[in-house]
């Protein structure tokens, strides 16, 4: 996918050169977005769309969900494509990153390996409103590398599981370590066990391929804070023992979403410059079931040194997360430790299948995050933070916590997310942040790379590039 820029001041489109005045005239005549409209041009050689004049207070104004809808439905065929975006400059960001999301990396079906031309799509970007003149070359390669990563992420969950087990998902992460010049720290198998690790050895020793707690980090001269972002990276659950139905187990090759999100924004951030301490966590593991699977009523210490009794082995990936979070306050020092999960199906009844959902100690992360969201296009809506009304739904008789609540009607979203933070500690003096992208981090049957937006948009005032200073709602009056 090719970024072009341009202005209103002179520069046409090339879509824009090619076709007729008369004609483009009367194709805007006609459209009436309710909420989005479209008018096909030349037989359908091109198409002009238009996106909702206005939107709700939680929507993003860039309308990502629509760009990329309006794309995948009006986008001509063809082995040389432009898509020419009309939008204000702080809606540009959000845009391209919408855009990435129309075009998939993955696909094994044979027709696609028969292709002999390689496709191409050239997105050329027509900016209106204040500051209109010509996009910088610095932004088009910050937009580059930030739907690079949304594409990478996206292609991390499409994969299944049979191809994108943990060794497959190490070597990922490898190979954006090379191209950084950072070399991974990794525990596996065995020394995770030993090390004390006993959250992701527990839910990932019944597999073939063995768990793993991988860690990239980027240490600059002059950083003031260290930051860890914890992905959760499930590469499939079966629910363990307490084992998933056949309706509910398909599709679970995306419970690596988080992880996916966290090193395809972890390679754009370090690629635009990032002036802090970034710590990239991977909890990976697959939740099979086999005679060494962890069992119901099995008791695990984990990294915090607290110890959880499994009421239900189809909540794992807190187990997971709980030791990447504690290894972060731990062994990194963080002060900031965000998690980002596709933790709980209902996070989707919570706050549906476009927003993620979030849950912090700090109000003003939870205010940043949703702004972040609309700003990036990867939409957040905050869940209940009340830890001395929802922790008890973990009380074990026999250790110091459940995995599962005792009541799936009280919050559970919630619920989860509270058993992560619990071992770091509800006093700890930090920030945490946990994102919830179970329903967003697909639509339909396709991975959006939800997150990768959200992450560098959120992390923008860390960051060396003007675009995503922009839109990071850090520091920010509005």
């Amino acid at each position: 996918m090719e970024l072009h820029g341009g202005n209103r001041g002179g520069y046409q489109p090339k879509a824009l050169e090619q076709s007729g005045c008369w004609l483009w005239q009367a194709a805007l005549s006609t459209l009436n977005p309710n909420p989005t409209d479209s008018c096909p041009l030349y037989l359908n050689y091109a198409t002009v769309a238009a996106l909702p004049c206005r939107v709700s207070r939680h929507n993003s104004p860039s309308a990502a969900h629509f760009i990329t809808r309006l794309v995948r439905t009006c986008l001509p065929p063809g082995a040389h494509r432009c898509i020419v975006m009309v939008c204000e400059q702080p809606e540009v960001f959000a845009s391209a990153c919408a855009l990435a999301r129309a075009f998939p990396l993955f696909t094994h079906r044979s027709g696609a390996s028969r292709r002999l031309e390689k496709k191409t799509v050239t997105v050329e970007f027509f900016l209106v409103g204040q500051d209109n003149g010509p996009v910088e070359v610095s932004t088009l390669q910050c937009l580059a590398n930030a739907t690079d990563g949304v594409r990478l992420a996206a292609r991390i969950v499409d994969t299944p599981c049979n191809e994108m087990n943990t060794d497959t998902f190490l070597e990922e992460i490898n190979k954006v370590g090379k191209e950084l010049g950072i070399i991974p720290t990794i525990i596996r198998d065995e020394e995770l066990k030993t090390r004390g690790f006993g959250g992701i050895y527990g839910v990932g020793k019944a597999a073939l391929h063995p768990p793993a707690l991988a860690v990239l980090s980027h240490t600059p001269d002059g950083a003031t804070q260290t930051i860890a972002w914890v992905g959760k990276g499930i590469v499939y659950d079966t629910g363990g023992l307490s084992i998933k139905g056949k309706t509910t187990m398909p599709g679970m090759k995306r419970d690596c979403g988080g992880a996916a999100a966290v090193l395809g924004a972890f390679r754009a951030a370090i690629k635009q410059g990032f002036k802090d301490n970034l710590h990239a966590v991977f909890c990976l593991a697959e939740n099979s079931v086999g005679p060494n699977a962890t069992r119901p009523d099995d008791i695990h210490l984990l990294y915090s040194g607290k110890t959880v009794e499994i009421n239900n082995t189809d909540a794992e990936g807190r187990l997971v997360l709980a030791d990447g979070v504690s290894y972060a306050c731990k062994d990194l020092g963080a002060d900031i430790i965000l998690d980002m999960a596709t933790l709980t199906g209902a996070q989707g009844i919570a706050t549906g299948k476009y927003h993620a959902a979030v849950l912090t100690n700090s109000a003003e992360w939870e205010a940043a995050c949703v702004k972040a969201g609309r700003k990036c296009g990867d939409l957040v809506h905050p869940l209940v933070y009340c830890p001395e009304l929802h922790f008890s739904e973990f009380t074990s008789a026999v250790a110091d916590m459940k995995n599962s609540v005792a009541d799936r009607d009280n919050s559970p979203s919630s619920c989860a997310g509270l058993f992560i933070a619990s071992h770091i500690g509800f006093d700890w003096p930090g920030v945490w942040v946990h994102l919830d992208i179970a329903a967003p981090v697909h639509a339909g049957e396709r991975a959006t790379g939800f997150g990768v937006a959200l992450l560098l948009a959120l992390f923008g005032r860390a960051s060396e590039d003007p675009l995503l200073n922009l839109v990071s709602p850090l520091g920010c009056e509005d």
